[in-house]
């Protein structure tokens, strides 16, 4: 598992059952770099060639290592704050961009950028965003994005103006038709949505066109116990069907195993 460790500065690699992380990737310029700090703040693997394609909001670039050579660290998108980035089945790069309310396709084969999603100064209508945060795409090249300033999650479909609510959309709640400033977003391939809410405390799910979710992790109230959350920010699951959450206050990792009978 690799860990964004946004604090700490530096990418880890936590093998499976190992007590401490290996750090596989930092900011070899930090040192000359006064007041400019790196803040990796997500992280992705292009299967294509193992590299790690990392968002690094700090110096608000897009940067790519390769573990096979440690010493390639390459630039790929700069002038970005970016929060959150997805790979598509072709190979294309999605960046969400805080400060200019979109989000972007890079192309790997010709370098070339697309908005695919907002970029209509910060608002809350369906052709804009607020904050952008986590994004995901799916086999159909819709984008996913968590706009967190705006409590939903909204659907871009592939060359849409508009974006669709398929979660939240109805003000910062605790509600189940309510999200509070989501931060992290997961689609599997029947289009359920999985979703960090992280002012909440919980992680929630969605099915298409539900009009609320289910709570399927934390809610407990905030705290450090393990039926609970401190501000999750990202969610995955692994083969196995185990959910892994960032619990960012919290400092640590959790994993849950999740009852099917509960989503499915």
């Amino acid at each position: 598992m690799y860990i964004a460790d946004t604090a700490n500065q530096r990418i880890t690699e936590w093998k499976f059952g190992a007590s401490y992380a290996d750090v596989v990737a930092y900011d070899v310029e930090r040192e000359s770099d006064v007041g400019i700090y790196y803040r990796p703040i997500d992280i992705i693997i292009d299967e294509n060639d193992d590299s790690l394609i990392i968002c690094d909001l700090g110096k608000e670039r897009v940067k790519r290592w390769s573990p096979r050579n440690s010493t390639n660290i390459q630039t790929i998108i700069t002038n970005i704050a970016c929060t959150g980035l997805a790979v598509d089945r072709n190979g294309d790069v999605y960046v969400s961009d805080k400060w200019k309310q979109k989000v972007i396709r890079w192309r790997q084969t010709d370098m070339s950028e697309t908005i695919v999603a907002g970029g209509n100064q910060r608002g809350g209508n369906l052709n804009q965003l607020h904050s952008p945060s986590r994004i995901a795409v799916d086999q159909d090249l819709s984008v996913y994005v968590a706009d967190a300033n705006n409590h939903r999650v909204m659907k871009w479909m592939k060359g849409a103006k508009d974006g669709l609510v398929v979660a939240g959309g109805h003000g910062e709640g605790n509600s189940l038709t309510q999200l509070s400033f989501p931060l992290g977003i997961l689609i599997d391939h029947l289009g359920n949505i999985f979703i960090a809410d992280t002012g909440n405390d919980r992680i929630m799910y969605w099915s298409p066109n539900a009009r609320e979710g289910v709570i399927i992790v934390g809610g407990n109230k905030r705290g450090y116990e393990a039926n609970q959350l401190s501000l999750p920010s990202d969610l995955i699951f692994d083969q196995e069907g185990h959910l892994y959450v960032v619990d960012t206050y919290n400092h640590r990792v959790q994993r849950f195993s999740i009852d099917p009978n509960m989503i499915y």
